[in-house]
């Protein structure tokens, strides 16, 4: 038996446990290079995967863009308002077309200067003219299945998946009372991180590590006993709801928000849609994270906050307001950045092993049952 098989019998004993008897998974699933292979056929080429906000992309020609595995993808906004995506490499070269984000009017390449419409059609290609039988209407960039759902952009390289609706159907009555579709994205970042994303998703998912590693952050304002998960396993996704102390500077229902109710002016949700879309959403903003490997030691990381629209309505300091805000978001993802580059630090150890998980962890057993079902 392979390394490999041996970890994948491993997981999949791991995932037929109870919670109560619930452990961490093998270190070497991180650090395994046949794994990692895996992941991306088994995985993300099969999975819908988060670009970011489609607010974002509110006018005809903005885009973002990401790779999925070794995939280049843009996804960009048509004329008629829908968001379409595509394989973001030339049909000439295999030139890279679109980086980051931004808005156009062509996508030209910056190599030879092929260009295309935001619909993908080809419409120029200098001097093609003496080669026998060039029609640029018979090409256009492969068009990828594409999704907007609840305000996020997803993107496929799977031609056959079902739709984002159908798989997170069990969750959008938990999300749809905040109206996140409304929130305004006020800052994207994107980094690369030290670390495996198996390490990064499993942090983000669960509230065990804030009163320690976000004590000076988040973690100062969660009381624990009212951390709550759902009553059945969901294949696509997992999440946990959580309540915030009255003195917590974010995380409430700003007063002019009327839709939010009781418990839930102070109440956060913080699903992860698999593999490697995390959000906490809260009554007055969202926070995210979007993950896709590079190697089994390093993962690109974009994230993104938005805030309810009430909360950037009469601000007497905008700029101040969205400083402090976006600066507070950086520091937990710097206390996020050092637990995860250490863990992995650790995982690589000959002598390390992974422990019983908490209660609190229970969103982590259930990541364990999802790679369970797509590795095996």
């Amino acid at each position: 038996m392979s390394e490999a098989d041996r970890l994948l019998s491993e997981i999949a004993a791991i995932a037929t446990r109870p919670m109560a008897e619930a452990t961490a998974m093998p270190p070497r699933i991180y650090t395994d290079p046949d794994i990692h292979a895996l992941e991306l056929e088994r995985i993300f080429c099969k999975s819908w995967i988060c670009l970011g906000r489609a607010d974002q992309m509110a006018k005809p020609g903005s885009y973002l863009t990401f790779k999925i595995a070794d995939q280049p993808v843009m996804a960009i906004r048509q004329k008629d308002g829908a968001v379409r995506a595509f394989a973001n490499v030339c049909l000439h070269r295999m030139m890279v077309l679109l980086d980051g984000s931004g808005s156009c009017k062509r996508i030209v390449c910056p190599y030879h200067a092929w260009t295309y419409d935001i619909d993908g059609s080809l419409i120029g290609a200098p001097q093609m003219d003496r080669t026998a039988g060039f029609n640029p209407r018979d090409r256009a960039l492969l068009e990828l299945p594409c999704e907007v759902w609840q305000g996020w952009v997803y993107v496929s390289l799977d031609p056959d998946i079902a739709p984002v609706a159908e798989q997170l159907a069990a969750l959008s009555p938990v999300v749809d009372r905040y109206r996140m579709a409304d929130y305004v994205t006020v800052v994207t970042q994107d980094h690369v991180w030290d670390t495996n994303w198996k390490l990064l998703t499993e942090n983000f998912m669960e509230s065990y590590h804030l009163p320690v590693a976000h004590r000076e952050t988040v973690g100062a304002w969660f009381p624990v006993d009212d951390t709550g998960f759902p009553d059945d396993w969901h294949p696509h996704f997992t999440y946990e709801t959580f309540k915030k102390n009255d003195d917590a500077t974010y995380g409430l229902a700003h007063p002019d928000n009327t839709v939010l109710e009781g418990e839930w002016r102070r109440t956060s949700v913080m699903p992860t849609v698999f593999p490697t879309h995390m959000f906490v959403l809260g009554p007055d903003h969202l926070w995210y994270l979007t993950l896709m490997p590079e190697g089994t030691g390093k993962v690109h990381v974009r994230f993104g906050a938005a805030l309810a629209p009430e909360v950037l309505v009469g601000l007497d300091d905008p700029e101040t307001f969205l400083r402090d805000t976006i600066g507070f978001f950086d520091k937990v993802n710097d206390e996020d950045r050092f637990i995860v580059e250490g863990i992995y630090k650790g995982a690589r150890a000959p002598l390390s092993v992974g422990g019983p998980l908490s209660w609190m962890e229970r969103e982590i057993h259930d990541f364990i049952r999802y790679l369970a079902g797509r590795l095996t």
